[in-house]
């Protein structure tokens, strides 16, 4: 009679001849490491972000893209927007209150910033602690709402990090986020809940026309 040691080795020694020879593979490098892009740019971005509950709009010009903020602050029931850019503020001037004071800042309900990229491979958005924004106004608002022109959409990630480095040269950025959809964890669970560290409504508006 066999030891109960005896079994297990025998069992082990079954399955590996069942499994037979472990072939070795060498991998093909020359084989792309990504998948092809749409050779839209564009929509490939609001394909991969409205793939994880994000929003994306396409606007032809600085107009439509100031009508459609204003439909999201009017949807959302809000009526004041947070926006240290002057340059996005002039879209909207006299036509919704805008703020921009620290003492203003703990109330904010909708954040307007730019960004440095948008990744289309990801549907991301490249952030930076440069922008005239912060660092605090990617992360606090329920909504983000980003504005950003067709010129600043990159394929790959890498490619927006070669950029962000060209632009910045020895200077770069203390803090450089990737943001990929709006906040969200299912680490209690298993149940997901958006915006638990951040902005529950990620949306972007990619203008054809200069900002």
């Amino acid at each position: 009679m066999g030891t109960s040691r005896d079994h297990i080795l025998a069992r082990l020694k079954a399955a590996q001849e069942k499994r037979g020879e472990i072939g070795e593979t060498i991998p093909d490098f020359t084989s792309p490491i990504y998948h092809p892009l749409n050779e839209s740019f564009s929509q490939e971005f609001k394909t991969n972000l409205e793939m994880i509950g994000g929003e994306v709009i396409l606007c032809h010009s600085k107009t439509e893209v100031a009508d459609h903020i204003l439909r999201i602050c009017t949807e959302k029931n809000q009526d004041k927007l947070f926006c240290r850019n002057p340059e996005l503020s002039g879209l909207l001037v006299g036509k919704i209150e805008i703020h921009s004071t620290a003492s203003e800042f703990l109330t904010l309900n909708i954040g307007l910033t730019g960004c440095e990229f948008l990744v289309a491979h990801l549907g991301s958005v490249l952030v930076s602690s440069a922008q005239i924004s912060g660092r605090r106004l990617n992360v606090f608002p329920e909504t983000h709402l980003v504005v950003a022109h067709k010129s600043q959409l990159t394929g790959y990630l890498d490619e927006a990090m070669e950029k962000l480095q060209n632009k910045y040269k020895n200077n770069l950025p203390s803090l450089i986020s990737n943001i990929t959809g709006p906040s969200r964890t299912a680490d209690i669970e298993k149940t997901l809940v958006m915006g638990m560290h951040g902005p529950k409504s990620l949306i972007v508006l990619i203008s054809e026309e200069s900002i």
